[in-house]
Protein backbone atom coordinates (compact mmCIF):
# COMPACT_ATOMS: atom_id res chain seq x y z
CA UNK A 1 0.00 0.00 0.00
CA UNK A 2 1.45 3.33 -0.94
CA UNK A 3 0.78 6.13 1.50
CA UNK A 4 0.56 9.85 0.08
CA UNK A 5 1.57 11.89 3.25
CA UNK A 6 -0.08 15.27 4.22
CA UNK A 7 3.01 17.86 5.31
CA UNK A 8 5.64 16.46 3.01
CA UNK A 9 5.57 18.49 0.16
CA UNK A 10 6.14 21.34 3.03
CA UNK A 11 9.68 19.70 3.61
CA UNK A 12 10.32 19.01 0.21
CA UNK A 13 9.87 22.80 -0.43
CA UNK A 14 11.95 23.67 2.23
CA UNK A 15 14.56 20.65 1.59
CA UNK A 16 14.80 21.45 -2.34
CA UNK A 17 12.53 18.78 -3.81
CA UNK A 18 13.35 15.44 -2.03
CA UNK A 19 14.69 14.08 1.36
CA UNK A 20 18.29 15.16 1.91
CA UNK A 21 19.25 11.36 2.36
CA UNK A 22 18.10 8.12 1.45
CA UNK A 23 19.48 6.83 4.71
CA UNK A 24 19.45 7.78 8.27
CA UNK A 25 20.65 6.81 12.07
CA UNK A 26 18.83 6.78 14.61
CA UNK A 27 18.86 6.14 18.64
CA UNK A 28 17.09 4.32 21.23
CA UNK A 29 17.63 2.29 24.53
CA UNK A 30 17.45 -0.87 23.69
CA UNK A 31 16.82 -1.69 27.59
CA UNK A 32 13.05 0.19 28.01
CA UNK A 33 11.04 -2.56 27.47
CA UNK A 34 8.29 -2.80 25.93
CA UNK A 35 9.43 0.27 23.75
CA UNK A 36 12.40 -1.27 22.81
CA UNK A 37 14.07 -4.51 24.20
CA UNK A 38 17.10 -7.27 23.08
CA UNK A 39 16.12 -10.15 20.89
CA UNK A 40 17.51 -13.64 21.59
CA UNK A 41 19.43 -13.19 17.84
CA UNK A 42 20.91 -9.80 18.91
CA UNK A 43 18.32 -7.63 17.39
CA UNK A 44 16.44 -5.06 19.29
CA UNK A 45 12.05 -5.34 19.23
CA UNK A 46 9.57 -3.40 21.08
CA UNK A 47 6.93 -0.59 20.28
CA UNK A 48 9.56 2.17 19.37
CA UNK A 49 11.54 -0.41 16.95
CA UNK A 50 8.05 -1.43 15.05
CA UNK A 51 7.31 2.51 15.13
CA UNK A 52 10.77 3.43 13.54
CA UNK A 53 10.42 1.30 10.85
CA UNK A 54 6.95 2.00 9.60
CA UNK A 55 8.35 5.16 9.37
CA UNK A 56 11.50 3.66 7.17
CA UNK A 57 8.59 2.13 4.94
CA UNK A 58 6.03 4.96 4.27
CA UNK A 59 8.92 7.46 3.38
CA UNK A 60 11.10 5.13 1.24
CA UNK A 61 14.37 5.29 3.13
CA UNK A 62 16.87 2.91 5.43
CA UNK A 63 16.83 3.77 8.82
CA UNK A 64 19.27 2.17 11.06
CA UNK A 65 18.21 1.75 14.60
CA UNK A 66 21.35 1.93 17.25
CA UNK A 67 20.72 0.32 20.48
CA UNK A 68 22.56 2.49 23.12
CA UNK A 69 22.41 3.83 27.18
CA UNK A 70 19.72 6.75 26.96
CA UNK A 71 22.53 9.15 28.77
CA UNK A 72 24.38 8.97 25.71
CA UNK A 73 21.57 9.41 22.96
CA UNK A 74 20.80 13.13 23.05
CA UNK A 75 24.65 13.93 23.02
CA UNK A 76 25.02 11.69 20.37
CA UNK A 77 22.44 13.59 18.42
CA UNK A 78 23.78 17.44 19.30
CA UNK A 79 27.04 15.69 18.06
CA UNK A 80 25.91 14.79 14.76
CA UNK A 81 25.87 10.62 15.90
CA UNK A 82 22.16 10.11 14.99
CA UNK A 83 20.32 12.20 12.64
CA UNK A 84 17.04 11.87 14.87
CA UNK A 85 16.27 10.43 18.43
CA UNK A 86 13.38 7.27 18.40
CA UNK A 87 13.95 6.49 21.71
CA UNK A 88 10.58 7.80 23.92
CA UNK A 89 11.98 11.32 24.33
CA UNK A 90 9.93 13.35 27.05
CA UNK A 91 8.92 16.92 25.27
CA UNK A 92 10.19 19.31 28.43
CA UNK A 93 10.74 23.14 27.94
CA UNK A 94 14.19 22.40 28.90
CA UNK A 95 14.85 20.18 26.85
CA UNK A 96 12.72 22.02 23.53
CA UNK A 97 15.28 24.67 24.41
CA UNK A 98 18.37 22.35 23.00
CA UNK A 99 16.34 20.63 20.40
CA UNK A 100 13.42 20.59 18.28
CA UNK A 101 10.78 18.18 18.82
CA UNK A 102 8.17 16.69 16.75
CA UNK A 103 4.84 16.66 17.87
CA UNK A 104 3.64 13.91 20.66
CA UNK A 105 3.09 10.88 19.67
CA UNK A 106 2.27 9.31 23.80
CA UNK A 107 1.45 10.65 26.80
CA UNK A 108 3.95 9.67 29.79
CA UNK A 109 2.91 9.43 33.34
CA UNK A 110 5.56 8.45 35.83
CA UNK A 111 4.99 5.38 37.73
CA UNK A 112 6.73 3.56 40.46
CA UNK A 113 8.35 -0.28 41.03
CA UNK A 114 8.31 -1.87 44.49
CA UNK A 115 9.20 -5.14 45.98
CA UNK A 116 6.02 -7.22 45.64
CA UNK A 117 5.89 -7.86 49.58
CA UNK A 118 6.81 -3.62 49.76
CA UNK A 119 4.04 -1.48 51.48
CA UNK A 120 1.52 0.23 49.06
CA UNK A 121 1.97 3.69 48.86
CA UNK A 122 -0.83 6.22 48.04
CA UNK A 123 1.33 9.56 48.17
CA UNK A 124 4.68 10.76 47.65
CA UNK A 125 5.68 11.73 50.59
CA UNK A 126 5.58 8.11 51.64
CA UNK A 127 9.11 7.84 49.86
CA UNK A 128 10.89 9.61 52.31
CA UNK A 129 14.14 8.16 53.48
CA UNK A 130 13.75 5.57 50.74
CA UNK A 131 16.17 4.84 48.08
CA UNK A 132 15.38 5.66 44.43
CA UNK A 133 16.54 3.90 41.69
CA UNK A 134 16.15 5.60 38.16
CA UNK A 135 17.68 5.33 34.61
CA UNK A 136 20.84 8.03 34.24
CA UNK A 137 19.93 11.13 32.00
CA UNK A 138 16.41 10.10 31.73
CA UNK A 139 13.51 12.81 32.28
CA UNK A 140 13.05 10.38 35.46
CA UNK A 141 16.33 11.10 36.80
CA UNK A 142 16.14 14.83 36.50
CA UNK A 143 12.87 14.90 38.18
CA UNK A 144 13.80 12.82 41.51
CA UNK A 145 16.56 14.55 42.13
CA UNK A 146 14.57 18.14 41.38
CA UNK A 147 12.20 16.97 44.27
CA UNK A 148 14.84 15.01 46.69
CA UNK A 149 14.96 18.13 49.08
CA UNK A 150 11.54 18.03 49.48
CA UNK A 151 10.58 14.59 49.52
CA UNK A 152 13.80 13.21 51.06
CA UNK A 153 14.44 10.44 49.16
CA UNK A 154 17.85 9.33 47.89
CA UNK A 155 18.13 8.80 44.22
CA UNK A 156 20.56 7.00 42.54
CA UNK A 157 21.22 6.04 39.03
CA UNK A 158 21.87 3.27 36.78
CA UNK A 159 22.73 2.41 33.35
CA UNK A 160 19.68 1.07 32.01
CA UNK A 161 15.86 1.03 33.32
CA UNK A 162 16.65 -2.98 33.86
CA UNK A 163 18.94 -2.48 35.75
CA UNK A 164 16.91 0.04 38.32
CA UNK A 165 14.84 -2.79 38.40
CA UNK A 166 17.34 -5.41 39.64
CA UNK A 167 17.91 -2.99 41.90
CA UNK A 168 14.86 -2.85 43.44
CA UNK A 169 15.03 -7.02 43.54
CA UNK A 170 18.01 -7.11 45.25
CA UNK A 171 16.96 -4.84 47.91
CA UNK A 172 19.74 -2.38 46.87
CA UNK A 173 16.84 0.39 46.05
CA UNK A 174 13.43 0.26 47.79
CA UNK A 175 11.80 1.70 44.69
CA UNK A 176 12.47 2.70 41.00
CA UNK A 177 10.41 5.10 38.26
CA UNK A 178 10.06 5.22 34.76
CA UNK A 179 7.40 5.76 32.18
CA UNK A 180 3.84 4.00 33.23
CA UNK A 181 4.18 1.59 29.87
CA UNK A 182 7.56 0.33 30.89
CA UNK A 183 6.37 0.07 34.73
CA UNK A 184 3.82 -2.27 34.05
CA UNK A 185 5.60 -4.34 31.28
CA UNK A 186 8.30 -4.51 33.88
CA UNK A 187 5.79 -5.87 36.77
CA UNK A 188 4.06 -7.87 34.24
CA UNK A 189 7.44 -9.49 33.37
CA UNK A 190 9.39 -10.03 36.53
CA UNK A 191 8.20 -11.70 39.86
CA UNK A 192 8.67 -10.26 43.01
CA UNK A 193 7.73 -6.54 41.79
CA UNK A 194 4.58 -4.68 41.56
CA UNK A 195 3.02 -1.50 40.62
CA UNK A 196 3.19 1.61 42.41
CA UNK A 197 2.44 5.07 43.39
CA UNK A 198 1.33 6.87 39.77
CA UNK A 199 2.29 10.25 39.09
CA UNK A 200 0.29 12.01 36.70
CA UNK A 201 2.40 14.13 34.41
CA UNK A 202 0.39 15.93 31.75
CA UNK A 203 3.55 15.45 29.69
CA UNK A 204 4.23 13.30 26.10
CA UNK A 205 6.78 11.84 24.35
CA UNK A 206 8.17 13.08 21.03
CA UNK A 207 11.58 12.78 18.64
CA UNK A 208 14.06 15.26 19.18
CA UNK A 209 15.56 16.52 16.40
CA UNK A 210 18.72 18.90 15.91
CA UNK A 211 17.87 22.59 15.43
CA UNK A 212 18.02 23.46 12.14
CA UNK A 213 16.40 20.29 10.95
CA UNK A 214 13.01 21.68 10.35
CA UNK A 215 12.64 19.72 7.41
CA UNK A 216 13.30 16.39 8.42
CA UNK A 217 11.13 16.93 11.72
CA UNK A 218 8.27 18.33 9.44
CA UNK A 219 8.58 14.94 6.97
CA UNK A 220 8.94 12.71 10.12
CA UNK A 221 6.22 13.59 11.93
CA UNK A 222 3.63 13.68 8.53
CA UNK A 223 4.17 9.96 8.80
CA UNK A 224 3.18 9.73 12.92
CA UNK A 225 0.20 12.29 12.08
CA UNK A 226 -1.26 9.68 9.26
CA UNK A 227 -0.12 6.98 11.82
CA UNK A 228 -2.24 8.31 14.10
CA UNK A 229 -5.11 8.93 11.47
CA UNK A 230 -5.11 5.49 9.79
CA UNK A 231 -5.18 2.70 13.23
CA UNK A 232 -1.57 2.39 12.89
CA UNK A 233 -0.88 3.62 16.24
CA UNK A 234 -3.45 2.27 18.30
CA UNK A 235 -2.21 -1.00 16.22
CA UNK A 236 1.29 -1.12 17.74
CA UNK A 237 -0.32 0.59 21.15
CA UNK A 238 -2.64 -2.93 21.02
CA UNK A 239 0.18 -5.05 20.41
CA UNK A 240 2.92 -3.86 22.76
CA UNK A 241 1.06 -2.56 25.75
CA UNK A 242 -2.58 -4.50 25.23
CA UNK A 243 -4.60 -1.87 25.34
CA UNK A 244 -6.65 0.87 23.29
CA UNK A 245 -4.97 4.34 23.59
CA UNK A 246 -7.15 6.33 25.69
CA UNK A 247 -9.84 8.71 23.30
CA UNK A 248 -8.37 11.82 23.19
CA UNK A 249 -4.90 10.91 23.81
CA UNK A 250 -1.41 12.02 21.97
CA UNK A 251 -1.41 8.49 20.29
CA UNK A 252 -4.89 8.91 18.23
CA UNK A 253 -4.94 13.09 18.02
CA UNK A 254 -2.55 14.97 15.38
CA UNK A 255 -1.28 18.23 17.10
CA UNK A 256 -2.28 21.45 14.78
CA UNK A 257 1.25 23.44 13.05
CA UNK A 258 4.62 21.43 13.18
CA UNK A 259 5.96 20.13 16.75
CA UNK A 260 4.33 20.10 20.43
CA UNK A 261 2.36 23.35 21.08
CA UNK A 262 3.29 24.95 23.64
CA UNK A 263 6.97 24.43 23.46
CA UNK A 264 9.90 26.10 21.77
CA UNK A 265 10.16 25.11 18.21
CA UNK A 266 6.57 24.66 17.64
CA UNK A 267 5.61 26.14 14.25
CA UNK A 268 1.78 26.86 13.49
CA UNK A 269 0.87 26.37 10.44
CA UNK A 270 -2.29 25.10 8.53
CA UNK A 271 -1.65 21.90 6.66
CA UNK A 272 -4.08 19.15 7.30
CA UNK A 273 -2.71 15.68 8.85
CA UNK A 274 -3.43 12.60 7.00
CA UNK A 275 -2.66 10.34 4.21
CA UNK A 276 -4.29 9.10 1.38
Amino acid sequence: MRFMIAGLALSLAIGGGALAKDRYVVALDGTFAPHAMPTMDGGVEGFNVDLTNVIAERLGVEIEIVATQFSGILPGLQAGTYDFVVAPTTITKERAANYLFSEGYLNTDFQFLVRADGPDITDLKQFRGMKIAVNKGSVYDSWARGLAGEIGWVIESYGTATDAVQAVLSGRADATVAGNTVMAWAAKQTPGVKLSYLYSTGLVWGMPFRKGDEALRATVEAVIECMKLDGTMAELHRKWFGTDPAPGSAALTPRPGWGEPGFEGYVEDDHVPGCN
